[in-house]
Formats: structure tokens, sequence, C-alpha cells
């Protein structure tokens, strides 16, 4: 075995060196070679991060500043997604990647407060476009586990697991010497500690008065100024929540066995009230059975009708299976809505941000583990709103993505036309309203369209236009098959456990709008765009028996020829009537399955919405007992009415408007005698599946189950992931990279012998050095590095088109890299790229007296490449991208013009040819996290970046370049990531990010009234600087927490007192009611803009630079 691979190594090596040779001589460009004038140069080329789309992954906290309305998101991963007014959106990432635990934000200030996992504190300003954190505090003695903000204050209470409350001042992100001990809270009141804080807030009718929850079932209500506890509240169940009503007479708590508790402040004895939502009354007045936590308790009130009262959790114990709940209890009525997920927390909006007003709540903002979720609580039913954002990108696991910039600018309307119908009804008539913000500039015009497959088998197309997105259509492409209904329903042919319809690969054309798929079940489907809705009597369908096969007597796949594979050459290829009932059931002489297909096509008619319709489903079955192997490859052509894909075992093309398979060969015998591989026959059989190792996600981090590899939805080898025989990676799991090694559950041997077909293009070319003209042709690429060219001949347009065959010839010409193919493209002598010949899409449901004129019309193939108009003297360049390296071969001469190997020592994922700035270029990802581009066709480097730290399977498997300098990938199961490596796009993006922070004014503190002002009962205020200062309460002790300066400082401070912050000052002013005039505020605006240095120290201080009290404490 050792000796029969070194010597395939020898011969690998023996041949590719020859050929080096042959290049190197090859390599300075002959007379006849013309000087092209290339203009890309390396400062047009930056890489940086744009936007990131989709929904935040492993969400964990949640906070809405009512005033700017804006809403944030923390996760597990310590990232922080900003929302505004649909389109505006912002991604933050803390360095330190623990999990944010709270949000906090300083309402109508600009500025938001984190809390993480990992004990430290963070104050991110949010007046830039990209917001950066002015401060940071690390608790180094205890765990944080509750913090309270009031209302316009800058102190700040931190709750500990401990029990202990310290308060830190925003401004200067400092701790104060107060300190609310855990002993001095309880005192006598409980033998034992009573467990973390999980509830801080003050009264809102007397800021003086601190509520402190803990966590065994103690509430106190601490008096700040007296330093002692007014009432202790003692109850036998955990304390979960804490909610006041907003006379700051009433308390409500949730409980660990799903109970409420409301209390009178002034009666700490017994709660008032005790309520189990969800438990069944028993008789004999007995206590209602415990139900599960109530996680969170909301008391929202209201000026003309009975409180809210909204809770997650409490669904009683034998509730099994049922979906997570939101109850909102309001007078004698109690609503429970059902989630899709688990609930992470959730927030009522109010039309106040006045604590100690009516509530007035409008909506409720529901975080679940996978979705948003706002209901409307003004309109009856309480229905969700439909949401503006694009969150559903993971609504099925997306399995593979590409990205199409500057497309034509007929089809996103074209597309939003068609996906319109399909939107839900019976959301709420209101307005979105989370509605801060502004928009940015869109400098970019072009438009732009990202298509995601999914592990369901649906595909999405989205406008991604000027840094937005937002879903356009959605096309379910298992409609044409027959759904088991149940497991032991299934077809015993199936070759994957779940998701049989999973998209693989995806090839479409922008210009025509062909849209062709590859699924897992080795199925291809082929659709065309039409705005008409038809009915489809029979699901046109073809079956292709392909497989690997060297002729041998040990080989049971050598005795039967394959049906429906057709000579090569001039020979007339049968057309196969579209059949929907094939010998689904024919088996071979010794029982094995045989000739039958894994999915079942319908056999019922088909009703097609307007959008993409089926025009043909080809299914490649099984073989002797052996399953077809998974497409690695896959190509469409409007102008030419062809389709072709490949696999480990073969290619076959197909006629799509004649429905006839026109090529079905074994790889080898593409060669023909050329083979330059001594190859083995294989083994009889082998197992049921290709192994895919090292070809699974890997789980990062935390384990959640639909993160884990989908059996070959990702185990695959699509064209991105087509890998060469030494360079399959085993991934290792502890540091989430590629790793090299040779090991794999496939023998070296079996797969140098099964080369797979790696790419695919169709184009109009010199196929042969003699050629004195381009003529059609399709180019395949190997696993093993080899190209190798088809010659096609096509019948004239019009009738003969439907009725003469296409002649399908291997060339002869083959021509070698190192490593697997990846990417195809043709030059014309100047350099230009010359893109596949289309044919301009055409409705083509239209009625029969038109048909006959239209025929004519359409079936002429458009060649928008510059070689149809050519002088038969001029050349064109083939452009060959493998994992390894890329060549310029001049043709038809089949001359190296240019070489450069891309990497020694890892390999390319994605290579993409794209247009920028007026020409094109390589562009390339390695698996090592380095992003390249590449003049054309010189193949200078213009640019090598390291990206990426960690490359895992996902990303590999959705990165792609398009043109313009855009790149996309998947970065977590749920989110996109865009990225730019064009120079002027990264200059651009600042004007066209938006803007989270907007001036507005606070509205007005509610009114007191007169009587109550004389008599007392209103709100009590409280000098919190006197009380926590300095003077008042000593320093903290230095070893409790440490505070670190943050980034985003100096810059933070001359932007805001430049631009934001006189309005910013405006509204205190408004606020404090001092009448200084605007003249005055102008001046101290430009005072700071001078003296910034100094405020990096304290540079969050003109943010809230007035002291915190009102107008009659003056």
């Amino acid at each position: 075995m050792r000796k029969f691979k070194k010597v395939l190594d020898g011969l690998t090596a023996g041949s590719s060196s020859a050929s080096q040779q042959q290049q190197q001589q090859q390599h300075p460009p002959g007379n006849r070679e013309p000087e092209i004038q290339e203009t890309l140069q390396s400062e047009h080329f930056q890489l940086c991060k744009t936007v990131r789309h989709g929904f935040p992954y492993q969400p964990s906290a949640l906070a809405f500043d009512p005033v700017q309305k804006i809403l944030a998101v923390g996760t597990q991963t310590g990232a922080l997604r900003l929302f505004g007014r649909p389109g505006v959106e912002c991604y933050c990432q803390h360095d330190s990647g623990a999990a944010v635990i709270q949000l906090q934000f300083l309402i109508n200030e600009g500025a938001l407060v984190s809390v993480l996992a990992d004990d430290t504190l963070h104050l991110w300003n949010l007046r830039q476009k990209r917001p950066a954190i002015l401060h940071s505090l690390k608790f180094c003695r205890e765990r944080v586990t509750f913090c309270h903000l009031p209302f316009q204050s800058k102190w700040l209470y931190v709750g500990t697991e401990r029990g202990n409350i310290h308060i830190v001042n925003v401004e200067s992100f400092t701790l104060s010497g107060y300190v609310i001990m855990w002993n001095k809270a309880i005192e006598l009141s409980s033998k034992s500690h009573p467990g973390p804080v999980v509830h801080i807030s003050d009264n809102p009718m007397d800021e003086g008065k601190l509520l402190i929850g803990y966590e065994s079932g103690t509430v106190v209500l601490w008096d700040l100024k007296s330093k002692k506890a007014d009432y202790r509240y003692t109850y036998d169940e955990a304390i979960h929540s804490v909610a006041w009503h907003h006379e700051g007479k009433q308390f409500i708590c949730s409980h660990s066995d799903g109970t409420l508790t409301i209390w009178n402040v002034r009666s700490p004895a017994k709660p008032v009230q005790t309520i189990t939502p969800h438990g069944k009354q028993l008789k004999d007045g007995k206590k209602p059975e415990p139900c599960k936590p109530i996680l969170k308790v909301e008391f929202k009130t209201t000026r003309s009708g009975e409180p809210f009262i909204i809770l997650s959790g409490g669904l009683s114990y034998d509730t099994v299976g049922r979906r997570p709940c939101l109850t909102v209890m309001h007078g004698k009525s109690t609503a429970v809505l059902e989630m899709d997920y688990p609930i992470v927390d959730f927030l009522t909006l109010c039309e106040t941000p006045y604590p100690n007003d009516f509530q007035e709540p409008y909506a409720v903002v529901v975080l679940l583990e996978k979705d948003l979720v706002l209901i409307d609580l003004a309109q009856n039913g309480y229905p969700i709103f439909e949401n503006p954002y694009p969150l559903s990108i993971h609504e099925s696991p997306v399995t593979c993505c590409e990205y199409f910039a500057d497309c034509p600018v007929d089809l996103i309307p074209a597309l939003y036309s068609v996906g319109a119908r399909q939107k839900r009804q019976g959301y709420s008539k209101k307005e979105w309203p989370i509605n801060g913000g502004n928009w940015g500039l869109g400098a970019q015009s072009y438009p732009e369209i990202i298509i995601t497959g999914h592990a369901d088998g649906s595909v999405k197309f989205w406008d991604a236009s000027a840094i937005t997105l937002q879903v356009l259509y959605k096309l379910k492409t298992s409609k044409v098959f027959e759904k088991s209904r149940n497991k032991d329903d299934r077809p015993n042919t199936d070759i994957v456990d779940e998701d049989p319809y999973a998209i693989q690969i995806i090839s479409w054309c922008p210009e025509s709008r062909m849209l062709c798929i590859a699924g897992v079940s080795a199925h291809v489907i082929i659709y065309r765009f039409s705005k008409q809705e038809v009915i489809t009597e029979v699901i046109p369908m073809l079956e292709v028996r392909l497989f690997y096969e060297i002729n041998d007597a040990e080989s049971p796949e050598g005795e039967q020829p394959p049906p429906l594979s057709t000579p090569v050459g001039g020979s007339n290829p049968q057309p196969i009537p579209p059949q929907s009932h094939p010998s689904t059931s024919s088996s071979s002489s010794d029982g094995l399955r045989d000739n039958v297909p894994c999915l079942k096509v319908k056999n019922s008619p088909l009703k097609q919405s307007p959008g993409y319709q089926t025009e043909l489903v080809i299914q490649l079955v099984w073989v002797g007992g052996e399953p077809p192997q998974q497409i690695t490859s896959l190509a469409v052509n409007s102008s030419y009415g062809l389709v072709v894909f490949g696999n480990c075992n073969g290619i076959a093309m197909i006629d799509y408007l004649q429905k006839a398979v026109l090529l079905n060969l074994g790889t080898i015998e593409l060669y023909g005698s050329n083979d330059p591989y001594r190859r083995e026959p294989r083994s009889p059989r082998k197992s049921r599946q290709p192994s895919g190792a090292g070809l699974c996600d890997i789980n990062e981090g935390i384990v959640v189950p639909e993160d884990r590899c989908k059996s070959p939805t990702s185990a695959k080898m699509s064209r991105k992931l087509s890998l060469p025989t030494d360079l399959k990676p085993d991934l290792d799991v502890k540091d989430n990279s590629f790793s090299r090694s040779r090991s794999s559950s496939v023998t070296s041997i079996d797969k140098e012998s099964r080369e797979a077909i790696s790419a695919l293009h169709f184009c109009e070319t010199f196929t042969r050095k003699a050629d004195s003209s381009p003529s059609p042709s399709l180019w395949v690429g190997t696993t093993l590095g080899t190209v190798l060219v088809i010659a096609l001949n096509l019948p004239p347009g019009a009738e003969q088109r439907l009725l003469q065959p296409v002649i399908v010839s291997p060339s002869g010409t083959i021509l070698r890299l190192k490593g697997a193919v990846l990417r195809m493209a043709f030059l014309d002598t100047t350099g230009c790229l010359l893109p596949p010949a289309y044919e301009p899409w055409k409705e083509h449901n239209v009625p029969e007296e038109k048909d006959e004129k239209e025929k004519l019309k359409k079936r002429r193939p458009v060649s928008v490449s510059p070689s149809s108009s050519q002088e038969i003297s001029e050349n064109q360049y083939a452009v060959i991208c493998s994992e390894k390296q890329a060549k310029v071969i001049s043709l038809p001469t089949q001359n190296c013009a240019y070489k450069q190997n891309i990497t020694e020592t890892s390999f390319v994922l994605r290579g993409d040819i794209v247009a920028l700035n007026n020409s094109i270029c390589l562009a390339c990802f390695c698996a090592n996290g380095h992003i390249m581009t590449f003049s054309l066709p010189s193949l200078r480097p213009l640019l090598d970046v390291y990206y990426l730290p960690l490359t895992n399977m996902r990303i590999a498997r959705t990165f792609c370049f398009t043109n313009n300098g855009q790149a996309l990938y998947l970065v977590s199961p749920t989110e996109i990531q865009r990225l730019t490596y064009s120079q002027e796009t990264c200059e651009n993006l600042q004007e066209m990010l938006g803007e989270l922070f907007t001036p507005v004014e606070t509205p007005e503190a509610p009114n007191r009234g007169f009587f109550k002002g004389l008599f007392g009962g209103g709100a009590q205020s409280l000098d919190r600087e006197e009380l926590f200062g300095e003077s008042s309460s000593g320093k903290a002790s230095r070893s409790l927490a440490q505070h670190i300066p943050g980034p985003g400082g100096i810059e933070g401070v001359k932007g805001a007192a430049s631009g934001v912050v006189g309005e910013l000052a405006r509204a205190r002013l408004a606020l404090d009611e001092r009448g200084q005039k605007l003249g005055d505020l102008e001046e101290r605006t430009a005072a700071m803009l001078s003296s910034a240095d100094s405020f990096s120290k304290h540079a969050h201080e003109m943010m809230l630079k007035y002291k915190d009290k009102k107008w009659y404490q003056f």
C-alpha cells in the first residue's frame, strides 16, 4: 500500500515538476504577448469590516432608551448590537469576549453601561457612528450580579454576589465610599446570608429609599440618608425579580414557585395579595400547586384603566412540551402568548421615561433565544409588529450563500414584487416603535443581492444595497418532492438522516434570471423566473446514472452500461420523455438498490406562484447498492440552454430545453488516452456515504445542538471545499483551526483515484491550439488540478434548437495546476473580463398567439462577450485559480503567460475574479485566514492581509467575494458579516453608517400639583452628590475595583464637544430651568473643544455636566 502510494506521489510530483519546467521556459511572455496596461495598484485596496446583519447569536441581555428609541442587545460572546429605525444598526464587541449580563442606557444621554460576566462595567459613547468605550471598571473582590441607574442620575448602584451594594459615579467611573453591607441591611431579620442581590430600584416617589431584593426571598427598603433599613419583607420562596407601582406605595415580586406577591410598602408582615397566574385553584381553599419560576415581572399603570402585569415563565409543571410563554394580565383578563423559542428577557415600552408617572405601556419587546418579537399592547388580541430588521437569516440553518454586486437594475424590483405576495397577514397596523437614529448617506448606488441556501431546501434572495439588508423573495425547492409524513414513512433510498432537501450549491445568472440549485440528496433543480402563475400538470424530470467505473471484472458496475448515458460525439442523444413515475422499484439481480433516486418527485399537478418556477428536476440514482455521490460543482448557461454538474464519480451535462442527457462520463473517461494518473479499480462496494471527515462544523464554545454539523448538510464537498488528497483538513476542536493531516476514513489511494469535478465554466473561447476563432465550450476543473475542455456544437437558434441535438465532444485540451481547481474566467485581448454568453430575461409564460413570434427572438443566443466581434487574429486569456496557485493561459496557443503560487503551506478556500475601479482582479481567501488580491492578467500581488485569526468550516463554506470590493461570510449561525477590500469604500464607510444618537428634548417631568407640593406626598428628591461624594462618604477601597480608561476617550470628547454636546447641554439646561441664554452655551461648547485634552480623564463629564437637581431645589 505504502509503496503504491509513493509511486503515485512520484507520478504526480514528476508530472508537476515537468510542467513547471515547461512553464518556466514559457514564463517570459513572447513577442506575441501584448503588454496590457493594468490600472489597479496596492493603494486601491484596504480591508475593513462594514456591517453585521442578522439576529445576535446567543443573546443574553436587553435594554431600551425610551427617549432616543434605541434598543440594545448583548450576547454571551460579549457582542453588543444596537437597533434604531429600520436600516440603523450597529455592532460592537467587548475585547474580553465575556458574556453581557446586563445593559443600562443613560437615558437620552447617548451613552450605555454594559455589565459583563467577568465583573467589569463599561461605559459606551453612542454619540459617534462607531461607538467606543470611554471607561471601564473591573471589580476585583466581588462578583457583580445586578445594576441599577436611576433616570437622570449619575450614580450607578452595583449589587454583588456577597449581598453588598457599591455605588459608581458614571462620569468618572470611580467608586463612592458609600457601601450598603448585607449584614447591615438585613440585621437580625434572618439567621443566614440572604444570597446575592437580584434587584435594586429606588422608590419612584422618593429617591432616598432604595428597594433591595435578595435571592433568598428577603426584600429590604433602605433609607440612603439615615443609612439604615426602614422595612424588611420576608417570603419563603426565592425571588427572581421586583417591580414598583408608579405611586411608590406598592411593589410586586416574582418567585421560584410560580407565585407573584404584592406588598404594601408600610406593611412588611405579609403580602397584600398572592397570585399564582398559572396555578390550578384547588377546592377547600388550599394553596394552588407550585408552578415553574416566574423569571421576570413588570407592573405598568395606565391613566384610564387597570394596570398591566406582564411576566415570563410561571407555567404549571404538567404542561410538558408547551412552548415558552409571555403572560399579560390586564384587569380580569389574562392572555398567554406562546413563543417559538425560550425567552431570554423582555421589556415593556412606555410613553414616559419618568418612573413616578403613569407608565402608559404600548408594546412589549421580547428577546427570544433566536428571535426578537414586539407585541402591540394597544390592540385587541395583542398582535405582533412586523419585524423590519433582517433577523430571519437563520430561520433554517444557512448551508451556502452567494453574493452579487452590480446586478441589473430591474432585478430587485422584480424579486420584490413577487416576494410581496408571500407576506404574512395579521400584523399590528401600527408602525414599528423602535425608530431612533438617522440613516447614513448612501454613497453606493449599485444594486447588490445576496442569495442564501438553507437546510430545509429554501432559497432566500436579499436586497443588500448600500450596507442594508432586506429579504426580497423566498423559494421553497422542496415543493416538487413528496414529503414523508413520519420517519417510518421515509423512503429507504435516503442518503442523509435529516434535511434531505438542503441546498449545497447555487448557480444563478442575474441577466437571464435562470437559477439552478444542487441539493444534498444528489438532486439538481433548474428554475425560470416568471411573473405569471402557472399550474404544471407533470413536473419534468430526468434520472442520471453517474458512477465511477474502471473496466474490471471485480467491479459490479462494469457489467451494466449506463442506460442514460449517451455516446459522446456526433451521434444523436435520445431526448428522454419527461416522466413523473420512473421505475423507482427496480433493483439489480442480487437485490441491491439500483436505478432509484433518493427523493420522490410529486406526481400531482403543482401550482407555481409568480417567481421562480421549476423547469426541470434532475436526480442521480443508486447504482448496484451504491448511493449517488453528492454534487461538488454546478453551472448553468441560458444562452446554450445547458446545465452541467459533477461529483467524485464524473460529470453530466443536460439540455434543459430538450430535457435530454447530453453527456454522462466518469472523470477518467474525460481524459481518454491522456490520463496521467495510474488508477486502480474501485473495491466493489464502499460504505453508504462518502466520509465527510473534517468537513463538519466545529462546536463553538457553548455546544448548541443546532450549530452542530447537520450530517451531510455541512459534511459536504461543495465547490467551496473541494479539498485535495493530502490537504483535507482534520479539524482540531481545541484551537478551532485547520490542522494538516493525511489521515481520513477514505484511504488516500481511493481518494486519489476518485477525482472529483470541482469547477465548471461555460464560455465562448478557443478550445484547441489550432482554433482560429472562438466557439462555445465548457471548461472542467478537477480536484487533482486538471483543466479539461469540452467543445459544444449548438444547433442554430429558433425552431432548430429544439429539434436538433447539441453535440458534445472532449477537445483533448488538458491544462494542469497544483491543487484542486476552484475558479475559471476569461479575458479578452485588452484584459477585460469576458462574461459567459447569456440570453436576456423574457417572460416565457406568454399566450399561445404571441408564442410563435417570440420564439424567433427568444432563441437567439446573446453573447455579451466582445469575443463575438473579435478579429480572428486576436487572442484571449484563461484565468485559472486553484487551491495552491493561479495561472493565466494565453489562448489559443495555451502558453502559460503568468503564474503565481498563492500559498505554499495553506490552501485557498475561495477564489473569485471580480471587478473593481473599472478593472478586474483575482481575490482569494486562504485557510490560514489571509485575504489576498492579484492583478490581472499579470497576477501581481496587490493585497495580503491576515484577517481571520481562526477559521471554522462555516466561514470556509460561506465566504464569497463579489464586484466593487465587497465580500461576506456567515460569522455565526445567525449572522452575516460583510467586509470590503476597496480603499474607496473604507473611506466612504463613515458617511454610509447611520447615527444612533439624535438630539431629542427630554419630555417634561410630571406635574406635582399644588397641594401635593404643599403638604408632601409628591416625589421626594435626594442630593446624591452630597451623600455619595468623596466629602461625605470618603474614598472607596482601592483594592475593590480597578479603573481602566477606554480607547474612545479623547477622540470621543473632541467629536462630542464640537458636535452633539452643544445639543445635549441645551436639553439638560432646559431641564434645569436655570434660564441661561443659548449664547453662553455656545461659548461653553467652544471652551470644551479647546480644553479637550483635559477632558480625556473625565470624558463622560460633559454628557452629565449639570448636577441632577430639579428646578424647585435651586
